[in-house]
């Protein structure tokens, strides 16, 4: 009995409604249930109306939408224990956060554009956000307390004991072949760690030191003054060129901040500043790509006088579609272009060729340094959308003529007024807004989720309460088999669904091997031995060897990546129907969601449904489907991620033992040994590399699709057993369940 009772140590709730005689209720003329209380309760539903218009946020609709949940349970003694734990359960749903991805070097001002659209001048260091380009730095609400606070993630000592000996190798090769780029990483990596002399160090004297540094870790900052957390935390995210030692950043994984009071901008999203790589750990490599995955928006920064011209984060994004679009789940791309307030009013005149009086007839005539920072932002702005228009990576992403915006900001005239731009002039508060309007959207589905599944909960109820003899409970069975039935019916058109996607995929795919085997020794002879100047480039071909057939520049300017080209025809054979198939956003009319969303057991022409009590259970049951579909559809991003970087992913483990004993090779024409070792190890596992390839794709894909049914199944099989085996019910929850009708409203409107 322990089960179906709970102690409160709050005030006594108003007591719920007397439960009604059976013959007091009535269907209207469009179908819908009519309690009987309706017409005796106007004073006090009236009441609750008037208390309810007044709710002006999606936060005070959620609270008042549990205050009404916690009513229901304070009278848990009528109610069976599954239904209880239910209604419990709904207060732990937590949804992953939105991702923001921010693209951009050190010194582009990407610290001050978080600081103006934070409105915290001080926040962050400046230089934080790029400053070491191993480092994952993201940035998200604080929603425990008032400080600010930053988490750490640490290498272990085993993982930091491997790397180290890594970097220690590179640095004590005396090979011709070692790459430049990596020789200062690794300088960098041990001397900021270590002190200036610690190059020339063996093995174990650092690792007596790491004793002593480990020591003096930290996972966690916490402070409630914004400068001496900023200070603290330097020491894990960048370090001074003026003093070796004592910085930890070579350490560090990845630093969370969370700052206080800016809940309406980030309650929903993480913003997370993508490195790049260039480093030669692959750990670190896996961990960027990750997030880049996640990201359902991208931020590029670039400084607005070098925004058409400047390669890297083009080249980056370029690098990087397939994780943002077939492999990930970007939705928009902000180009943002900042300094602008850095401009030199005559020599921009000059530049252009413009007259003070062409200037002020479009601008006005009363600040010449400001009308001319409109000018520049006004070009700008048309540029970088001509070039992106232009652009390979347009053809990859939506055609949504809004997926690109661009921003043109000034940080420094956001907090200083004495530079005469308006604060909209300054675009921070447009950028503020972007983040007020997608945290806001979020509280509102996550909202309606609550007050659609509370909903349901009281259908539930409200159906067992009017189940009172015998012939209905004949009728409720017949229609659990109405239901079992509708089910099989809408399982098979989904695995028939499935079996033709697959089939298709199948077909794409072997054409893929087929071009892959085909052209895969001329690929790889395009990336280790491109037709360019070859001076040097042994040291990138050993690079690429030791990374794991992917070499970044140290600058950032260069990508080549040899699995990549490997997957290249596999990829194109199949990105015009996976596209269509896992679409980012969107209606394509034969993705996986919008199989899900037709997926229904509810059928329009039951024979049961003008029954009161059958009504509550089929929206009980429609309520349930849905909150099943939305979680599988966010399921399904997840999995469509895993599907389509399978091909590449299962290349670099087919490639892997090639490339690490390609890296160990040294002495006298040593790039030419290289070179033979690829493509010998390419032309010798091609047929079973790209074969394994397409079944892995496959493989996943069947997958999801036994996920999805299973999900389902066991879903609904369980919403159907506990609507048909509750016992009757003393719970009348009418009045609540029109308090939730008028909370759906409104968040409809």
């Amino acid at each position: 009995m322990a089960a179906f009772h709970r102690m409160s140590k709050d005030p006594p709730p108003p007591p719920l409604l007397p439960v009604p005689s059976s013959t007091q209720s009535g269907i209207s003329s469009d179908g819908q249930f009519i309690h009987p209380t309706t017409s005796s309760q106007g004073t006090k539903r009236k009441r609750d109306h008037e208390s309810e218009s007044s709710l002006t946020s999606d936060v005070e609709i959620m609270n008042t939408a549990k205050q009404i949940m916690k009513r229901v349970t304070d009278q848990a003694i009528m109610m069976h224990r599954d239904i209880i734990s239910k209604i419990d359960k709904m207060d732990e749903v937590s949804r992953k956060k939105a991702t923001i991805g921010i693209f951009g070097k050190s010194g582009e001002g990407k610290s001050s554009l978080l600081n103006a659209v934070l409105g915290k001048k001080d926040l962050l260091p400046s230089g934080c956000f790029g400053a070491c380009t191993a480092v994952i730095t993201q940035v998200e609400a604080n929603l425990s307390d008032s400080n600010y606070s930053a988490e750490i993630e640490l290498f272990s000592k085993e993982e930091w004991e491997k790397e180290l000996k890594d970097l220690l190798n590179i640095l004590s090769d005396e090979n011709k072949d070692r790459n430049a780029d990596m020789i200062e990483i690794a300088q960098e990596k041990i001397t900021v760690l270590y002190g200036e002399d610690a190059d020339q160090k063996t093995f174990d004297e650092l690792m007596m030191e790491n004793c002593k540094i480990f020591a003096s870790l930290t996972t966690k900052i916490s402070k409630s003054d914004v400068t001496e957390f900023a200070n603290e935390v330097d020491f894990y995210i960048q370090h001074s060129k003026s003093s070796g030692g004592g910085w930890y950043w070579p350490l560090v994984k990845s630093v969370t901040f969370k700052i206080p009071n800016c809940d309406e901008l980030l309650e929903h999203i993480v913003l997370v500043d993508i490195p790049g790589t260039g480093d030669c750990n692959k750990l670190r490599d896996a961990m960027w790509k990750s997030k880049l995955r996640e990201c359902s928006n991208v931020w590029i920064v670039s400084a607005i006088n070098r925004a058409i011209t400047d390669k890297e984060p083009w080249g980056i994004l370029k690098h990087c579609v397939e994780d943002l679009g077939p492999g990930g789940e970007c939705k928009s791309i902000h180009l943002i272009c900042t300094k602008t307030d850095d401009i030199e009013p005559g020599e921009y005149l000059r530049s252009e060729r413009l007259t003070k009086g062409q200037i002020f007839e479009t601008f006005g005539d009363k600040d010449l340094k400001k009308a001319c920072i409109l000018h520049r932002n006004e070009r700008a702005k048309t540029e970088v959308k001509e070039k992106f228009e232009k652009s390979e990576i347009k053809k990859r992403f939506s055609s949504d003529k809004n997926f690109l915006q661009v921003f043109t900001v000034s940080s420094k005239a956001f907090f200083d007024h004495n530079l005469n731009l308006e604060p909209s002039e300054t675009e921070i508060t447009d950028l503020q807004e972007v983040l007020r309007t997608l945290n806001k959207n979020i509280n509102r589905e996550l909202t309606r989720d609550y007050v659609n599944e509370a909903k349901g909960v009281l259908s539930l109820i409200q159906s067992v309460q009017l189940d009172t003899d015998k012939k209905t409970a004949e009728t409720k069975s017949s229609v659990h088999i109405e239901f079992e039935e509708n089910f099989k019916k809408a399982q098979n058109e989904l695995v028939k669904y499935f079996d033709n996607i697959y089939n298709i995929l199948e077909k794409c795919l072997s054409e893929g091997v087929e071009e892959s085997v085909q052209l895969c020794l001329a690929n790889t002879q395009a990336v280790i031995s491109p037709n360019i100047d070859k001076r040097g480039f042994h040291k990138t071909l050993q690079a690429l060897c030791k990374n794991g057939g992917c070499y970044w520049s140290k600058a950032l300017d260069k990508v080549i990546d040899l699995n990549k080209q490997l997957a290249k025809h596999l990829h194109e054979s199949i990105d015009k129907d996976f596209d269509e198939i896992f679409p980012v956003s969107g209606k394509t009319g034969r993705s996986v969601q919008e199989q899900i969303d037709m997926f229904s057991i509810i059928q329009s022409n039951s024979a049961y449904t003008r029954s009161p009590m059958l009504l509550h259970i089929q929206n009980y049951i429609k309520t349930e489907e849905n909150q099943l579909k939305a979680s599988l559809n966010r399921d399904v991003v997840k999995r469509k991620k895993k599907i389509y970087t399978s091909i590449q992913t299962t290349i670099e483990d087919a490639m892997a033992s090639c490339y690490e004993e390609a890296a160990a090779v040294k002495g006298e024409g040593s790039m030419s040994v290289r070179q033979d070792m690829l493509i010998k190890h390419v032309d010798l596992i091609k047929h079973d590399m790209f074969n394994k390839a397409k079944m892995k794709v496959l493989e996943r894909f069947n997958n999801l699709k036994l996920y999805i049914i299973n999900t389902l199944e066991f879903g609904l099989n369980g919403s159907m057993k506990l609507s048909q085996s509750q016992t009757k019910s003393l719970l009348d929850v009418s009045r609540e369940t029109e308090q939730l009708e008028r909370l759906s409203d409104q968040l409809y409107d």
